[in-house]
């Protein structure tokens, strides 16, 4: 009763037939056909215009990093105090001892 028997495949097809007629499906068929032949043909020549005859040319000028020109000196920074970092497990004497 849930699935499909051979007589409601048929009676789909007649309509999809009935629908679409024998001569408008394969003229669609036709276009998809044609579309995949001019896709191929549209990559193939991409394929061939993205490889250049003519060797890339070189460009004359100075060059940016000659490296003759003195280097960038830093500036001098000063790097702030550190304190001692606490060691576990130890408490600090804050008392006041005399030497």
């Amino acid at each position: 009763m849930g699935g499909l028997s051979v007589w409601h495949w048929l009676v789909v097809g007649i309509i999809i037939l009935l629908l679409f007629g024998k001569g408008r499906f394969s003229d669609m068929m036709g276009d998809v056909a044609k579309g995949m032949k001019s896709f191929k043909k549209g990559i193939i020549e991409d394929d061939d215009t993205a490889r250049p005859s003519d060797p890339p040319r070189q460009l004359e000028g100075r060059r940016t990093d000659d490296l003759t020109a003195a280097p960038a000196q830093p500036a001098a920074v000063t790097p702030p105090p550190v304190e001692p970092a606490p060691v576990p497990g130890v408490v600090p004497d804050t008392s006041e001892r005399p030497r």
